[in-house]
C-alpha cells in the first residue's frame, strides 16, 4: 500500500498542471470561446499524459463551466463560461438596439498606471500593480446613455495594454475574449459630478443610477467597472 503513495501524488500533480495549461491557453485568448480543442488523444500525447489524466482535466473544466462537451462534436471552450447558470453581464450595443434606438460609442481618455489604493484594497491587488484605466460614453440615438468608467487589471490580462478601444468598447472587447468564474454587482443610488455630469448632460449632483461590477478568474480579479445611466434610465428583469 505505501508504494502506492507516490505514484498517486504524481498523478495528481500531472492532472493539476495538465488542468493549469489548459486554461492558460484559454485566458491567454489561443484557445478562444467557441474553438473546437484537439481530441484527447491528441492532447494527451501533447501534454505527455495518460488519457485517463487528460479526461479527469477536461471534465473538471467542464464541470466548472469553461468547456462544452458533446458527444460525437467533440469539446469547445464555452462561448459564455458559467454566464447562462450565474450572471448575464450584458452588451450595452445590445441593450441600446433592442429599444430600436441608434448605438454610438466614444472612448472618452485612456491611461496606464498603477491602481489607486482604494482598488487596490478591493480587488486585493498588490501596491504598485499595473492598471488601464478608461472611460467611454455609450449613446442612444445621438443621447448619452451610459458613461463607462473601468479598470482592467493588466496582471491578469497585459494583452488589453496593447489593445485598442476607439473603435470598440472594452464591453464588447471583454465579453468577447476573455472568461470568468465570479461576478460581484452592485447597484446603487449616487450623485452626478465633474466628468460624469458634462458627459451625460445633467446638473451637478443630480441622483442616478449606478451600477459596480467586478469580475474575477480563477481567483484573480479581471476588471472593476462602475456605470452611470443618463436620466430616465429603467432596468427591469423577468423570472
Amino acid at each position: 500500500m505505501s508504494g502506492d503513495a507516490p505514484t498517486q501524488t504524481a498523478d495528481k500533480v500531472r492532472f493539476r498542471d495538465v488542468k493549469a495549461a489548459i486554461l492558460h491557453r484559454i485566458t491567454a485568448g489561443d484557445w478562444g470561446p467557441g474553438v473546437l480543442l484537439p481530441g484527447e488523444v491528441e492532447l494527451a500525447a501533447e501534454f505527455g499524459v495518460a488519457r485517463a489524466t487528460l479526461h479527469r482535466a477536461m471534465r473538471e473544466l467542464t464541470d466548472e463551466g469553461i468547456l462544452e462537451r458533446r458527444r460525437k462534436a467533440g469539446t469547445r471552450v464555452r462561448p459564455s463560461p458559467l454566464r447562462a447558470a450565474r450572471f448575464e453581464i450584458p452588451l450595452v450595443r445590445a441593450e441600446i438596439e433592442a429599444t430600436g434606438a441608434a448605438y454610438g460609442y466614444a472612448l472618452l481618455s485612456r491611461a496606464t498606471g498603477t491602481v489607486p489604493d482604494w482598488l487596490s484594497v478591493r480587488l486585493s491587488l498588490d501596491a504598485g500593480a499595473p492598471v488601464l484605466h478608461l472611460t467611454c460614453l455609450h449613446r442612444a440615438d445621438g443621447r448619452p446613455y451610459q458613461f463607462e468608467e473601468r479598470w482592467i487589471n493588466l496582471t491578469a490580462l497585459p494583452r488589453a495594454e496593447g489593445t485598442d478601444f476607439s473603435a470598440h468598447s472594452p464591453n464588447e472587447w471583454l465579453i468577447d475574449a476573455v472568461p470568468y468564474s465570479q461576478v460581484e454587482i452592485s447597484f446603487l443610488a449616487a450623485a452626478a459630478t465633474g466628468p460624469v455630469a458634462g458627459a451625460l448632460d445633467l446638473s451637478e449632483g443630480e441622483p442616478v443610477f449606478t451600477v459596480e461590477r467586478t469580475t474575477w478568474w480563477q481567483g484573480q480579479a479581471i476588471t472593476h467597472v462602475r456605470l452611470t445611466y443618463g436620466r430616465g434610465h429603467r432596468m427591469t428583469t423577468r423570472y
